[in-house]
């Protein structure tokens, strides 16, 4: 890629010709942004990768503009978890961000961050105010095969991205009672449904989700099938809950047939809806290509199986999408805790970086498009390359080393598989 040290004095001469040299030169230059992206930094062993990330791979080379919001969950805790909701609405503001993972704190963390309450999950937050549509693919190298043998190209997870368990209210039950749920008018009319009849301690749940919040979920799921050319699934359960999910099964069908069906059967690709316990036994026979629409938990966790199955959590690529064009770009896993305290014992860590990188390109490219700077989006997909070609070269970290199929592999800690793709980029 450039070359940012400085040249020997004495040797003024430089290999190749006028053209060379000036390409040289130019390249030497970082890149210009005119728009700021929004970056949400995160948690543990993802927030150690992403620094490293930004000081070896991208301010090298790109004059890097972020807006930078701090979602470690110390400073959510500080902030009362207001700073989470600023960074959603920085997205909305400039049209891109960036995320690193975070922790959506359990009554472990609460302990161990001394926390003020039990904050929300940081991701959930943000999908809400933008009312967007996760959509993850694995990212496919050669040498690390799927473990379903018959899949022989990514399939896509678009997961709904707001309401349902991750906008939950719960009570804990202590008692013997009765349990409604309980709909007041703006009129003050009322519509009560019986849950359930309690004789001993218990828990209840109650979610919602929004008539406008589906459909904005079906046209985000239709536009991006067709920009893709691939075939759309969607899957619920509404055998059993007869009102909640027909109603997202009742409402994709209504926009695909008013306002999708003809464009789909021009382009060549399908939609069908399936119940998900068939969507999950189709899948596994399937060939792979196209994209399966799952509502919030069921895109959460099949989009963790199918990523694994490709070959690691970290291989996959995630990006919310909003219906008012506003792209949140993030790593699909966790912030690999595990990695973070043997960092933190001054052990060394091989932690994957993939998904990470990923998300950095993903934002980095968008953003070039939008602000119509190519030279940006050639740089994300070099960097891309780099990554893939690092991999396929055979140096790579621990967790893929366990199930290539490539042969002499190095295994490298998480330092090192950062800077080797930095080796790979400068070649590039």
């Amino acid at each position: 890629m450039c070359d940012t040290g400085k040249e020997s004095r004495g040797n003024n001469k430089q290999p190749g010709g006028k053209a060379q040299r000036a390409e040289r030169n130019k390249r030497m230059e970082k890149m210009q942004m005119k728009t700021p992206l929004v970056e949400m930094d995160g948690d543990e062993m993802t927030r150690i990768l992403w620094k490293m990330i930004k000081e070896e791979l991208l301010l090298p080379y790109i004059d890097l503009k972020t807006e930078y919001y701090d979602l470690g969950l110390a400073h959510r805790n500080e902030t009362d978890d207001k700073v989470t909701m600023d960074s959603a609405l920085a997205a909305r503001k400039y049209g891109v961000a960036v995320k690193c993972a975070t922790i959506t704190p359990n009554a472990a963390r609460m302990e161990e961050y001394h926390l003020k309450e039990m904050w929300k999950s940081p991701n959930g937050t943000i999908r809400a105010a933008l009312d967007g549509t996760v959509f993850r693919t694995p990212i496919v190298v050669k040498g690390i095969e799927p473990c379903v043998r018959n899949w022989e190209k990514p399939i896509t997870l678009a997961r709904h991205a707001y309401g349902d368990v991750y906008k939950n209210t719960e009570i804990v039950v202590d008692r013997p009672g009765k349990a409604e749920l309980v709909f007041t008018g703006e009129d003050g009319s009322e519509t009560r449904e019986t849950i359930h009849t309690f004789t001993g301690p218990g828990i209840l749940q109650g979610i919602h989700n929004t008539d406008q919040s589906i459909r904005s979920f079906a046209k985000a799921c239709f536009t991006y099938a067709l920009d893709t050319k691939q075939e759309l699934w969607f899957a619920t359960k509404d055998t059993i809950s007869k009102k909640y999910d027909h109603t997202f099964k009742d409402v994709f069908q209504e926009i695909y047939d008013a306002e999708y069906k003809e464009a789909f059967e021009e382009a060549g690709i399908s939609y069908f809806y399936t119940l998900i316990d068939d969507a999950v036994a189709r899948v596994m026979k399937a060939k792979g290509g196209f994209i399966w629409a799952c509502k919030n938990y069921d895109g959460d966790v099949m989009s963790d199986m199918v990523s694994s199955a490709f070959g690691s959590l970290a291989m996959m690529t995630s990006v919310l999408v909003s219906p008012d064009g506003i792209f949140e770009y993030e790593a699909a896993h966790g912030t690999v805790q595990r990695h973070y305290y043997k960092h933190l014992a001054g052990e060394e860590t091989s932690t994957n970086s993939v998904a990470t990188i990923f998300a950095w390109t993903g934002a980095l490219k968008k953003r070039g498009e939008l602000d119509g700077i190519p030279a940006l989006v050639s740089f994300a997909d070099r960097l891309e390359l780099a990554t893939i070609r690092t991999i396929e070269s055979g140096r790579m970290t621990k967790d893929l080393a366990l199930i290539t199929s490539l042969k002499d592999v190095q295994v490298k800690n998480s330092e090192e598989f950062i800077k080797e793709i930095r080796k790979t980029l400068e070649t590039l």
